[in-house]
């Protein structure tokens, strides 16, 4: 039945240009009531399943069809029309997941069309381009093929659009070793525009394509079209999982060869990659590179990209650069999302204008490209969210409750030497807060886990790091209920510093103090502050504890290793202050005096007899003298300007110009 339903729908949508979909009665919806019904009837029938799955894409629900591909393919793994239907809804999904459908140069346009934008982009003229086409055909014969196919692909002059012959031509092409022919015919079987719709085939042929060179083999000076195009359609296929089983490296791969080949669609996916750090390792600086090289091939996502990643660096006038420009090129998103936008880039310029000195200098390095400094600012946020819920009421509300713990948690996840709370009364009163949410949780959840509770025994164990051994005891439970919270793991480093710091003060046993220390520096990053300060006082312990003569070169060394880690810290914790650096350096400075050997007598007497010094002074003196000797004159001259301007003959023909009026981007002379 439910497969009826669906062949009368598509036999409807076939002859009239417009549905409702949201009609209720339109028979896209009996038929997946239908289908529904069927599959739990037989949930093991893999037509099922199928018939499910292409009523949701019939729907344009194509994540829904693609959950029930899978299942039917669970259970017929060899049948071929499962697999099409399961490869066709993923690279539709891809498609709108990548906003194709909104991408205006993407949309189809005709030759005249597509010749006309040239002209108004670049100044291209259309006969011109023509004449270069009717060229490159005397060329390259093959090249008459490709033009011959995109003519009937996309409509000319006393062409029709005719999909059919356009695969004919590029076939033909394709033939004759063409690489633009193989790509594109790769691309019409691919969608089946023209040719029966074979992925497999479409996979071969950009393979195929891919494997051409990369330069032209009758232009060595022009790029091989069509094979840059092709690794990118790979890297595609193996990010979707379409032909191919799904490897995220491959895609990387095959999205890297595309680059270095010219694609910029390549460079968006490769770029947002690197953002999130799929597959790649997370280099937001390789990402920026990427989206300005796609930006520059006019990918409209790439510039919006930037946009967001300039404001996420506080640069707010090169973030609305970015955003205009984008929606210039046609991007809808950017265009439908402009207002939201430029509130963000209000409210970034209104926390800018509030923040402290300090604080513009965090600003300033994480701008730069420092992580940590980038950790501090998006600490800061979210500390001042939590400060900002604390403030507005006396008494807060269990939700109000639950959102400032999760702010205040995040702040202490990212870096929580940011959050700075003001005052004693503000500090008892999170306090209350916490131990309140706590409670609330032990009490209501009981052994369970959630992620309010997590986030209230974070900001417990933080606001309560002065009890080290309270501390150390109650982390214990947590890291075994939460063992995929690498904070609390975190924590329990900190406090083994601590604890290294107060049995050194104490005089306890040397050995276990330096394995406290130890244990520090193996898991903390070698750029965190603590690290210079951890060999410091391991080396104070050794001068402390162990006075034979034979450790002053251990001292020295260990000192050393704390000088080394100053050069890696972030200049905003230099100069690096420490008590037990300038106890060591005084301590080291004694014993090598006291050790130096004395200097010998140096009769000063001696340096006025030396020859080579009484050259250079006399010599010096002839100098001086033969100058002062001299009658000096002033030199002028002038130089012949870069442009010639025609000098007006009287001053009423001069015409006033304002600030505003001048372009500081522009290198020109203006007239009148």
């Amino acid at each position: 039945m439910s497969s009826s339903r669906l062949a009368l729908y598509e036999q409807q949508s076939g002859s009239s240009s417009r549905f409702d979909i949201d009609n209720q009665i339109d028979e896209r919806y009996c038929a997946l009531q239908d289908a529904k019904q069927a599959r739990n009837l037989w949930p093991t029938w893999w037509k099922g399943h199928l018939r499910v799955g292409k009523v949701y894409a019939a729907l344009n629900d194509y994540e829904k069809a693609i959950n029930s591909f899978e299942r039917a393919l669970a259970l017929a793994p060899t049948n071929n029309e499962i697999r099409k239907a399961l490869d066709e809804s993923r690279q539709i999904l891809g498609r709108h997941l990548r906003l194709e459908h909104l991408e205006s140069k993407l949309s189809p346009r005709s030759i005249p069309e597509q010749l006309s934008k040239l002209q108004r982009n670049l100044g291209l003229d259309p006969e011109e381009v023509r004449m270069i086409y009717r060229l490159l055909e005397e060329i390259d014969p093959s090249m008459s093929d490709v033009i011959k196919g995109h003519q009937y692909e996309h409509g000319d002059i006393n062409v029709k659009q005719d999909y059919e012959q356009a695969a004919k031509y590029f076939a033909k092409a394709a033939n004759q070793g063409n690489a633009e022919g193989m790509y594109n015919l790769a691309r019409l079987t691919d969608r089946g525009l023209g040719v029966k719709k074979d992925h497999n085939l479409a996979q071969r042929l950009f393979e195929q394509t891919a494997a051409q060179p990369p330069q032209h083999p009758l232009l060595e000076e022009f790029p091989n079209n069509g094979g840059a195009l092709a690794e990118h359609a790979l890297g595609l296929r193996y990010a979707e999982d379409v032909v191919v089983h799904k490897n995220l490296l491959c895609a990387a791969y095959w999205y890297q060869r595309a680059v270095n080949h010219g694609c910029g669609e390549a460079a968006n996916n490769l770029a947002i990659m690197y953002e999130d750090g799929i597959a790649v390792d997370k280099n937001l600086d390789k990402a920026q590179q990427l989206y300005e090289m796609s930006a520059r091939k006019e990918n409209s996502p790439a510039m919006l990209s930037l946009a967001h990643l300039w404001l996420d660096k506080n640069e707010l006038q090169m973030a609305k650069i970015w955003y205009d420009r984008a929606c210039e090129a046609g991007s809808i998103p950017a265009q439908a999302s402009r207002d939201v936008f430029e509130k963000k880039l209000r409210e970034k310029q209104q926390s800018i204008n509030q923040c402290s000195s300090d604080e513009l200098k965090v600003i300033n390095y994480a701008n730069r490209g420092s992580m940590t400094a980038k950790q501090m600012c998006d600490g800061l946020q979210h500390f001042y969210r939590a400060m900002s819920i604390l403030i507005q009421t006396e008494t807060l509300t269990e939700s109000q409750e639950n959102e400032f713990v999760h702010e205040l948690s995040q702040c202490y996840r990212i870096e929580h030497i940011v959050a700075q709370i003001p005052g004693v009364e503000m500090y008892q009163k999170t306090d209350d807060i916490v131990d309140h949410v706590l409670h609330r949780c032990s009490r209501e959840l009981n052994d369970a886990v959630s992620q309010l509770d997590e986030d209230a025994r974070i900001c417990y164990a933080v606001l309560h790091m002065d009890s080290k051994e309270f501390i150390a005891q109650f982390l214990g439970p947590c890291k075994q209920k939460y063992p995929k919270s690498i904070f609390f793991f975190e924590l329990s480093t900190s406090v083994n510093a601590l604890l290294a710091a107060a049995l050194r003060l104490i005089n306890k046993d040397i050995d276990e103090t330096i394995s406290a220390y130890r244990a520090f520096l193996a898991v903390v990053p070698e750029d965190h502050r603590k690290v210079p300060e951890s060999y410091y006082a391991m080396a104070s312990c050794r001068f402390m504890h162990l006075k034979q003569n034979d450790t002053t070169d251990i001292i020295k060394k260990i000192y050393q290793e704390g000088e080394e880690a100053e050069k890696k810290q972030l200049p905003c914790f230099l100069p690096y202050d420490s008590s037990s650096k300038t106890f060591l350096k005084h301590v080291l400075n004694e014993k090598s005096l006291l050790n130096a050997e004395p200097a010998p007598i140096v009769d000063r007497k001696l340096r006025l007899t030396d020859p080579h010094r009484i050259e250079v002074i006399s010599k010096h003196r002839e100098w001086e003298s033969h100058r002062n000797n001299l009658d000096h004159s002033l030199i002028s001259g002038a130089h012949e300007p870069r442009v010639k301007q025609q000098v007006p003959k009287s001053l009423i023909e001069l015409k006033s110009i304002t600030l505003g009026e001048m372009n500081p981007t522009r290198d020109h002379i203006y007239s009148g």
